[in-house]
């Protein structure tokens, strides 16, 4: 019998745009997750969409892993196309591949670092708070309602997920519009593999992310997508537009400015939420009136 092959995948951070804007970006996102879960031959043990990058742990071959990232970020990259206006945005976006081998609580670890990654990024005190991937997955006793995916309609189902492509009939599907993990995530056999809820806690808080939240010790931060609603109605209240696109070098000074203020973000977070580059975040930070 074959052993089963384990697969950690992981995209480089964007640091001039961001992969999910809104929350509607982020529920078609987990919907593609669902259906290629559903579609293709691996196992989602444990995943993560944050803001600029995605994290995968999956049990499969190796080609049906690629197979699996790559359509992802096709499916993607339609979608975002299609709402934004914006060519292949995720082509420039490298995928790192590494194989897994589960000896010395390898797996463990490497699942507890993804689960993680909400926590670190100082989103969520814990990664059970953080719904866009497995936080709520495991030695969850109090499961969100939702409706079995045969109770929809073909239409219906197409809207939810933008995209061609089917998911079981007992997929369960949250009534905020997209697909329960627990519904394709091996959920007994990561609980199995941790033992106990103890355990599991254990690796996340001795995680290497839980150790650089720890050593830097951030201030309190915002989510990308907060950031970014709120630009519209700041650029109203200070230049009397919606949009900052147009604004003048000295104006868009004083917005990135008053972002950093208001939000207490770093140049990297306003870079990815306007679209710039490092670099010129910095220069307009600096910029004297």
């Amino acid at each position: 019998m074959r052993k089963t092959e384990y697969y950690f995948i992981s995209t480089d951070h964007l640091t001039d745009c961001l992969w999910f804007q809104d929350n509607a970006d982020f529920k078609i996102g987990m919907n593609y997750v669902a259906i290629l879960a559903a579609s293709l031959n691996v196992r989602v043990l444990s995943f993560i969409l944050m803001s600029n990058h995605v994290h995968f742990v999956l049990a499969g071959e190796r080609p049906d892993v690629v197979r699996f990232i790559t359509e992802f970020k096709r499916r993607y990259s339609s979608y975002y196309r299609h709402k934004y206006g914006k060519r292949e945005f995720l082509r420039r976006n490298d995928v790192d591949i590494k194989e897994i081998f589960p000896e010395n609580e390898a797996l463990e670890r490497t699942i507890a670092y993804v689960q993680m990654n909400s926590v670190a990024a100082n989103i969520c005190a814990h990664a059970s708070f953080y719904p866009w991937g497995t936080g709520r997955a495991f030695f969850n006793s109090n499961p969100r309602s939702g409706k079995p995916a045969n109770e929809f309609s073909g239409n219906a189902l197409m809207r939810l997920f933008h995209s061609k492509g089917s998911i079981p009939g007992h997929y369960m599907i949250f009534d905020s519009g997209y697909v329960d993990p627990m519904s394709y995530v091996p959920v007994r056999f990561v609980e199995q593999l941790f033992r106990t809820p103890t355990r599991m806690t254990y690796f996340l808080n001795s995680s290497s992310k839980a150790r650089v939240r720890l050593e830097e010790k951030p201030t309190p931060s915002f989510r990308d997508q907060i950031i970014l609603a709120s630009i519209p109605d700041l650029c109203n209240s200070l230049f009397r537009t919606k949009y900052y696109q147009g604004l003048q070098e000295k104006q868009l000074s004083e917005l990135v400015k008053q972002l950093r203020f208001r939000f207490s973000a770093d140049i990297g977070q306003l870079a990815r939420v306007l679209e710039f580059s490092y670099e010129e975040v910095s220069r307009l930070l600096n910029l004297i009136d």
